[in-house]
């Protein structure tokens, strides 16, 4: 369990992706093969990645780093940059990501 007081100064970044209809079985492949690359990140508190029970082309990701830097870095990363950047974003329709602080 993630110990809220410990990423409270962390960054939060959520993003919020549709994959065209015909690119969704192959989408979770490649999140399954990113996500414990993602998490194993030393920058990286908290990182889960969810598909809708009622839209499954529909994924939503919850990101907390320890910093900007941290998330710069992961940005940066060769499973970002091959899996994400490469493999990932051109199976989309869709894909907004938001940046924010706990209060």
């Amino acid at each position: 369990m993630v110990d809220l007081n410990e990423i409270r100064a962390g960054l939060v970044v959520t993003a919020f992706w549709e994959a065209r209809p015909e690119e969704v079985d192959s989408l979770v492949g490649i999140i399954r093969e990113f996500l414990p690359q993602a998490q194993r990140e030393p920058g990286v508190k908290a990182f889960q990645i969810h598909q809708s029970l009622t839209e499954p082309a529909k994924f939503f990701f919850y990101e907390v780093f320890k910093d900007e830097a941290a998330f710069a870095e992961h940005q940066q990363s060769e499973h970002f940059k091959t899996l994400i950047a490469g493999q990932a974003v051109p199976k989309l329709a869709k894909r907004e990501r938001t940046q924010h602080r706990f209060v």
